[in-house]
């Protein structure tokens, strides 16, 4: 069985950080409404533990992070003094928004900092160095500190200069929230509580066939919705309509059918589905069952039918991950068959495990976060570590036993 962490690595308490320079490697990188504005901090109050376990021990913090994807320029509404403000009042300290990740203005602030002062540096992807994980700016970021934290889970699974670059010139540890996301998913994959459900949607099979080749080995049931539905609708010969099918994939969704049947895993697809014209508000939408979907219709959401059947499926399970939703739940005509499954597993009594990205953003949005076992930050990491694959931002931190 492949391990997704082949070593355990060290942790803020792991080392003394007392009066130490600290560069903390965050994941800010959260949406902002079309004025500009935060429009959900769940990221930055993960982040918080970290911050205040470093702060009441007297560390000079500095964080770094990226937001969004300015391609290497600076783009003023992608500041992250926003975020230093929204820090401030979560922490009740001041925080101060540098203008800059790196140069003599930057290493002057941190020079001037105190036991429990926090800097925020500039957005990172400003500078193009950072996604070429760049081993001068690396090096750059490096000297202003003593000590390296990540706690950037979701950045964890990319090869860039703050995540793997840095931790190559300093003692390097994971912080409070990358330890419990890495726990999280490494308990469901090799110890978890049986029965083991994995709940699998989105839009298409080729962003999860990975996670779902190395799960089929691992679970007891496995249950298929969203868009990608349509794909092992087709592959078991149904038509369906106007809906995305992969057909590069068909070969593989018929492979991953047959695995499941050789060990006995239950993969249940979408017994009725929703259908639409068009993906957009205020379509006129249909209740049709799977096998009758009519050609001039798409699949937006898995049938009321098919959420009775998973509702009842989950109810018996004792561990469940969830990637991906079951529709296109922006949309309110079509998030149904996403809310009853979130619902089904805030009831549940046992460990729920929602696995990042759109899945994080639906439960968050559904007011049903804070009754999972864990809501991941990262889409892309919670991705790579379903599939089995190491984190190299994990790969590159000190190991325990390390001096």
């Amino acid at each position: 069985m492949q391990s997704v962490i082949t070593r355990r690595k060290k942790t803020i308490r792991d080392i003394d950080v007392r009066g130490k320079r600290v560069l903390v490697r965050a994941d800010f990188n959260v949406p902002l409404n079309e004025d500009g504005a935060i429009a959900d901090d769940t990221r930055i109050r993960a982040s918080l533990p970290t911050i205040r376990y470093l702060c009441e021990r007297d560390a000079r913090v500095i964080l770094c992070s990226h937001l969004d994807r300015p391609k290497g320029v600076v783009e003023e509404r992608l500041r992250l003094a926003l975020v230093a403000n929204r820090l401030s009042l979560l922490l009740d300290r001041p925080v101060a928004a540098l203008q800059d990740c790196i140069g003599p203005e930057v290493e002057s602030a941190v020079a001037a900092m105190s036991g429990g002062d926090i800097v925020l540096l500039e957005n990172l992807r400003f500078h193009p160095e950072e996604k070429a994980d760049d081993p001068a700016f690396a090096e750059q970021l490096a000297g202003l500190a003593e000590i390296y934290v990540n706690d950037a889970f979701g950045a964890s699974h990319r090869a860039h200069a703050s995540v793997v670059g840095v931790p190559g010139h300093l003692p390097a540890v994971a912080g409070l929230l990358l330890e419990k996301e890495v726990e999280a998913f490494t308990h469901i994959l090799q110890r978890p509580e049986r029965p083991f459900a994995a709940v699998i949607g989105g839009a298409k099979v080729s962003d999860k066939l990975e996670v779902l080749e190395n799960i089929i080995s691992r679970v007891d049931l496995l249950l298929i919705g969203g868009g990608m539905a349509a794909t092992f609708l087709a592959a078991r010969g149904y038509g369906t309509g106007g809906s995305r099918v992969e057909t590069d994939r068909l070969d593989a969704v018929r492979t991953l059918e047959a695995t499941a049947a050789d060990r006995g895993v239950r993969l249940l697809l979408p017994r009725d589905v929703i259908v639409a014209e068009r993906l957009e508000p205020g379509s006129a939408v249909q209740v049709v069952p799977a096998a009758e979907i009519p050609e001039d219709r798409v699949i937006a959401d898995i049938g009321p039918g098919a959420a009775d059947e998973f509702c009842r499926e989950l109810s018996r399970c004792r561990t469940v991950v969830w990637n991906g939703p079951m529709g296109v739940f922006e949309v309110p005509e079509f998030a149904e068959g996403t809310r009853r499954i979130a619902a089904a597993l805030a009831n549940l009594d046992g460990t729920t495990v929602i696995g990042g990205g759109s899945t994080t953003d639906a439960v968050v949005r559904f007011g049903l976060a804070d009754r999972m076992t864990h809501v991941s930050t990262g889409g892309g990491a919670a991705l790579t570590m379903l599939a089995g694959r190491p984190l190299p931002g994990v790969e590159v931190l000190d190991d325990v036993g390390e001096v």
